[in-house]
Formats: structure tokens, C-alpha cells, sequence
């Protein structure tokens, strides 16, 4: 099968490869932006660019005329959209980024799709959709009409516009909603890699609110065994369909500062701060319907995972 994977040397997008270079031949689209450094988004990728598998395409999904190049130039089976302008905070200082790339840029593939007879498509949505969710775990079912941030609206507008290419073009369309996903290669801005390098360097972990706040953290491995399930699904009909992916417990801040102090063995010094815009209280995953329909079942432990990521860090 040959499967377009966008976002392909991030964090989730380089393991996702990995996983799937053995059985399938993988495109690989990324723009290699400079949200962080690209140096460590080619360092994700420098084994697969070894394997004949594996076909790397440097360009934005934004580009309408070089998209249209690649889908015309080959034949994909499956399309994964993985790439996306991440992060809430940075959300809210540029919504018209965050809208150009993650609404329009997800039109511009879905056309394409439409327009090469792709009938299979998955997206990665985001736990962000819930906002301040008071019913707990969240549910698939749950509404989710009061994003707290531009990136979370952006997602919901994916999912949306993934549902109307179902309906439209009989497209077959999974939307998994991604749950603060964590472990080796993971996104420097994110709290646990930031948190574990200034501890490394000995500065204080900014810590916003009174380390209260609730996170639903997925392992790496967990959440890409359940895409390769979705891969499996998505291909045994015509659907439309949203899944969480999450571990399905929760860990506070404080708790979480804990476990990396451990695992790293450095105390952490401490600096609180006021809670930021557009974060919200806590995520927590209800994944009965993942498990019934996808046998999606995570397996890593948070500390096992910390330690993990940590052995990692340590090495990078």
C-alpha cells in the first residue's frame, strides 16, 4: 500500500514512518518550518531517508500547485494528516497562521483526494476540541462547541470539513482525537521535554496556575498502534468516524513534575505563574469506543513512559 503521511518528520509523524516502513512504501510531506528547529525534525528522519521505502517531499500543505504536482506524479492508497501549526498558546498570538495552514491547508488535501479518487483518510484531531469540558471522561459524543482557543477551533473545523467530503464524495474518514501525546522526539516547547531540560540545566520549570491542572499523557507507542488500527479500519467500509486516543487517566501537574524529578533524579525548582490563556483544566479520555471498535488498548504505564523518555533525553 502506499500511504502519504503530512507532518512526516515531527514527533508523531517520524514513529508513525517507522511503524509503517516495513510493510508499506511511505511518503513522507513536511515543510520543515521553523516553529522549532527543523535540524531536529531531519535528525527524525535521517534513518528513514536510508530506506528505498521511503519518499520524502519538502513542501507546505498550503501549496496548492506543488500538492497538486504530488498527487498527480503518484498513486496513494491512504492519506494520514498529521500536519498541523501545534500549540494553544502560540494559537492565540497568530490565529490567521493557525487558520491558513490547519483549516485551509487540510481543504487543499482533502481536494486533492477528492480529485485523485483517494477514498481513505485519517486526521489527527486534538483533545484541545473539548475545551473546559465538564463532563468527565470526555466523550466522542460529547459536544464540542466552545473551544477555548484558536487551535482548538481549527481542529473542530478539520473534523467538520472531513465530514463533508464523507458525505459529499464518499470518502471513507477517521478524525482521532490526539491526547497530550509524550516520549522520545517529542516537541521542545512541550511541558515535559522543556521541564526535563531545564532541570538537566538547573533553572527553574515555569509552572502555570497551582500545578493542579489534569492531563490525559499518551505514550508515543500507545497512540501509534491505535493509528495502525485506525489504518486497518478505515479501509473495511465507508465511514465516518471520530476515536479518541488517550491513555484514559489522568496525572496533575504537580504530579507529573514528581515522576520527571524521579526519573531524572534532579529536584525541581519551582517558579508559579498565573494560568495562561487557552489552557484548559484538565483532559481526560473516555476510550470504550476505541477499544470496541479498533482494539485500541494502551499499555505504557506514566512512569515506565517517563523513564523512557528520559533515557532518551539524556542521549540527545
Amino acid at each position: 500500500m502506499n500511504i502519504l503521511i503530512t507532518g512526516a518528520a515531527g514527533f508523531i509523524g517520524s514513529h508513525l514512518c517507522e511503524a509503517l516502513i516495513g510493510k508499506h512504501r511511505v511518503f513522507g510531506l513536511d515543510n520543515f518550518c521553523d516553529f522549532y528547529d527543523p535540524g531536529i525534525k531531519w535528525n527524525n528522519i535521517k534513518t528513514l531517508q536510508k530506506n528505498d521505502n521511503f519518499i520524502l517531499f519538502e513542501t507546505d500543505i498550503r501549496d496548492e500547485k506543488r500538492l497538486g504536482s504530488i498527487f498527480s506524479g503518484n498513486k496513494f492508497d491512504l492519506v494520514i494528516h498529521l500536519a498541523a501549526m501545534a500549540g494553544v498558546r502560540p494559537s492565540i498570538k497568530n490565529p490567521k497562521l493557525y487558520t491558513e495552514v490547519n483549516i485551509n491547508g487540510t481543504v487543499n488535501l482533502l481536494e486533492q483526494c477528492k480529485k485523485y479518487g483517494i477514498k481513505n483518510f485519517i486526521f489527527a484531531s486534538s483533545s484541545s476540541v473539548y475545551g473546559n469540558n465538564k463532563k468527565i471522561p470526555f466523550s466522542e459524543a460529547d459536544p464540542v462547541d466552545f473551544p477555548i482557543s484558536p487551535y482548538a477551533s481549527t481542529k473542530k473545523v478539520g473534523e467538520l470539513i472531513c465530514h463533508t467530503h464523507f458525505h459529499l464524495y464518499g470518502m471513507s474518514v477517521l478524525c482521532l482525537r490526539l491526547f497530550t501525546v509524550y516520549g522520545p522526539r517529542q516537541r521542545p516547547d512541550l511541558a515535559i521535554y522543556k521541564f526535563a531540560r531545564l532541570m538537566l540545566d538547573e533553572k527553574a520549570i515555569p509552572v502555570y496556575g497551582d500545578g493542579t491542572t489534569q492531563r490525559d499523557y499518551t505514550y508515543v507507542d500507545d497512540i501509534i498502534d491505535g493509528i495502525l488500527k485506525a489504518i486497518e479500519f478505515v479501509q473495511t467500509g465507508h465511514h465516518y468516524e471520530i476515536f479518541n486516543l488517550g491513555e484514559s487517566q489522568t496525572i496533575t501537574l504537580n504530579r507529573m513534575i514528581e515522576t520527571l524529578e524521579k526519573a531524572l533524579g534532579i529536584k525541581a525548582k519551582r517558579e508559579f505563574l498565573s494560568m495562561q490563556l487557552g489552557d484548559v483544566e484538565r483532559t481526560y479520555a473516555d476510550i470504550s469506543k476505541s477499544k470496541k471498535m479498533l482494539g485500541y488498548d494502551p499499555q505504557t504505564d506514566f512512569g515506565d513512559g517517563i523513564a523512557k523518555f528520559v533515557e532518551w533525553i539524556k542521549c540527545n
